[in-house]
């Protein structure tokens, strides 16, 4: 496989994981707008965040470890790739609807064990009645994570990419019509998620239907295919349980202090708008890129492709984590401050997106990383990091909130996250040159930072020339414009004057 088509799976993935998180955006701006930092929104992020817990522990975290590089490499050797597929669909199904059943029953002790803060006020008990409606999103989203492996595996990235594109869509259209009807609007908002879970796995199964992909329901049977994934399966699992501990400890640290929960939602949904764009896609792409590579020992073309990757990653990364550090109050002025959404939840809001993008590089790098692990099959060393990983974020975000509050909970997944970076380049070093950046990697990233850098300073200038029209009504969202012009120009201009990329690699992408 050509790099140039690695690139252009990149793009065509981050293009709609784009259009993605800028409905998200969307939805988050009137969710802040319509609901507020307060009781029902910090119960409805709590909620929301069950499902997505489980989805990244089972789905994402361990089938897209175990299951895409497996399946890729029968799809490569004509070995029932969809026998596997349907087997493996059928299993999870059934996992899934014993997880809901038990949640439906205990979702008191699950609230409880997620966000302790909110027991004894109202919080609580909004949340377990959220939860209880929002949870059966998990089974529809995992199953179509599934799939949406399948369709990567295959070099089909559209679908599966455009699937959470519905999400927003139907989210943003529900609050709207709840407000034109009068109507409460985090009921519309809590009920129609399980709905858009449904839609997405609809979109996802149709496309594997027509890409001729007979992914179907099943007898669940335990087979040595099967006993083989799990195997593979249990360690990436944990190892996703890991992260999303380290999530919860944030929450619960923040669920200790008035708001902070929605603040640091709402400091999340900006970062992760890079991370999703960029991180995401790239290890989407990448893992059954390198999977195919590794069963062919192609290593010259796996480390062209981790390499090539790491250097779109941060290419694209840098820039935005410096941007988030230098004029993150800026960004949350204009997205976020309006209606219940005041100047202090602005000031707060801030504080943290200036943390998170410090650690920016890190998430995206972990998404470029953990691949060269799970295209091996080697899901057990990545499990071991972030075990590390989770003491060190508890360690900080526990141990500072006493002293500086809840900002602690943003300073440890920061950290958290370049601890783990730093134990994946270590543990990769036994594979050889294979698993390691190359000369053009290693001489393009300092061209990248101080690309960067030069387009902070300039954004910080024009920071301070435009601030007066960050505080008058609709100039907010026009001084926003020229600042994002102004710093995506300036880095264009300066990185490919140094040399930190090439403008006919870009066009090249754009145009496939």
């Amino acid at each position: 496989m050509k790099p140039v088509r690695l690139l252009s799976s990149i793009m065509t993935v981050s293009v709609w994981t784009l259009l993605s998180r800028v409905l998200g955006f969307v939805r988050d701006i009137m969710i802040a707008s319509f609901l507020g930092p307060g009781p029902l929104m910090d119960a409805f992020v709590a909620a929301f965040r069950l499902p997505n817990m489980f989805r990244r522990f089972f789905a994402e975290g361990a089938f897209n470890a175990a299951f895409v590089p497996m399946y890729s490499k029968r799809l490569e050797s004509g070995d029932n790739p969809e026998g596997f597929a349907s087997l493996a669909f059928s299993g999870l199904a059934l996992v899934l609807l014993a997880l809901i059943g038990l949640a439906m029953v205990f979702m008191p002790a699950l609230v409880w064990a997620t966000a302790e803060g909110f027991y004894g006020d109202a919080r609580f008990d909004l949340t377990v009645e959220f939860g209880r409606v929002v949870f059966p999103y998990i089974l529809f989203i995992s199953l179509a994570a599934l799939l949406s492996g399948a369709l990567n595996a295959s070099g089909r990235f559209v679908a599966a990419a455009a699937a959470p594109v519905l999400l927003n869509i139907m989210l943003c259209a529900a609050m709207t019509a709840a407000l034109v009807t009068g109507n409460e609007v985090i009921e519309a908002l809590v009920w129609t998620i399980p709905f858009a879970g449904i839609a997405q796995l609809a979109l996802v199964w149709f496309a594997a239907r027509q890409a001729g992909q007979n992914i179907r329901i099943v007898r669940p049977r335990w087979t040595p295919e099967m006993a083989k994934l799990v195997k593979i399966a249990v360690p990436a699992a944990l190892a996703g349980g890991v992260m999303q501990i380290n999530l919860l400890v944030g929450q619960q640290v923040a669920s200790n202090f008035e708001n902070a929960v929605s603040w640091l939602y709402a400091a999340d949904r900006l970062y992760q708008l890079p991370l999703g764009v960029v991180g995401i896609a790239v290890g989407i792409v990448l893992l059954p890129d390198l999977s195919r590579r590794l069963k062919a020992s192609d290593h010259a073309g796996a480390r062209e492709a981790l390499s090539r990757a790491g250097e779109i990653s941060l290419a694209l990364t840098v820039p935005a984590a410096v941007a988030l550090m230098v004029i993150p109050l800026p960004l949350i002025t204009v997205m976020f401050e309006r209606g219940a959404f005041g100047s202090d939840d602005t000031a707060a809001t801030a504080f943290a997106v200036a943390v998170y993008g410090l650690g920016l590089p890190a998430f995206v790098l972990q998404k470029v990383l953990q691949p060269v692990f799970f295209a091996r099959e080697d899901t057990k060393r990545p499990f071991r990091y972030a075990l590390v990983v989770m003491f060190v974020n508890a360690a900080v975000a526990i141990g500072l909130a006493p002293i500086i509050g809840w900002i602690a909970a943003a300073i440890g997944t920061t950290l958290a996250g370049w601890v783990m970076v730093w134990l994946l380049v270590r543990g990769a070093r036994p594979f050889g040159e294979v698993a390691q950046f190359d000369t053009r990697f290693r001489k393009r990233i300092w061209r990248i930072l101080v690309a960067s850098l030069i387009m902070g300073v300039i954004l910080w200038g024009v920071t301070l020339i435009l601030s007066p029209a960050f505080g008058v009504g609709g100039w907010r969202w026009l001084a926003l414009i020229i600042l994002i012009c102004v710093g995506s120009l300036s880095y264009y201009f300066v990185g490919t004057k140094i040399g930190a990329f090439h403008a006919h690699e870009l066009r090249g992408a754009f145009r496939r």
